[in-house]
């Protein structure tokens, strides 16, 4: 199992009430990508031949994240299809919810500008996630 990515929350990350700007959020969900695919796939992988892009975002803020958090964000996967897969995200404080998201990501050779299946050893990281029920 991978650990749950732990952020720092940044005043940079912060509007003018105080909160983590909603635009934000994304960002913290790329982190927490980047943070279970080098876990999952190693830092070898070759992202232009077997990389993936990302088509669709969908974030719900159910409370607001502020500075003096330490937010956690745990990844699990949804739908895996032949060429495309979704990704679920919790952003915990305290072991509470706090914003929860979904990505939809294509995979992609940038090489070739083309789809492709999800490459097998993708496929396979992606089935040890923690699955959505």
């Amino acid at each position: 199992m991978i650990a749950p990515l732990k952020l720092q929350i940044r005043f940079a990350d912060l509007d003018i009430l105080g909160h983590v700007n909603n635009s934000v959020y994304l960002t913290y969900f790329e982190l927490a990508r980047l943070h279970y695919f080098r876990e999952l796939v190693g830092n070898d992988w070759d992202w232009k031949k077997d990389g993936m892009v990302l088509v669709k975002n969908e974030i719900e803020y159910l409370r607001p994240v502020l500075v003096t958090h330490d937010p956690e964000i745990e990844m699990k996967v949804g739908h895996i299809g032949t060429k495309s897969f979704s990704l679920h995200y919790e952003l915990n404080i305290d072991k509470e919810l706090y914003t929860r998201g979904i990505s939809v990501q294509v995979c992609y050779d940038s090489i070739s500008n083309m789809t492709i299946p999800i490459p097998e050893k993708m496929l396979e990281a992606l089935n040890k996630l923690n699955k959505i029920i």
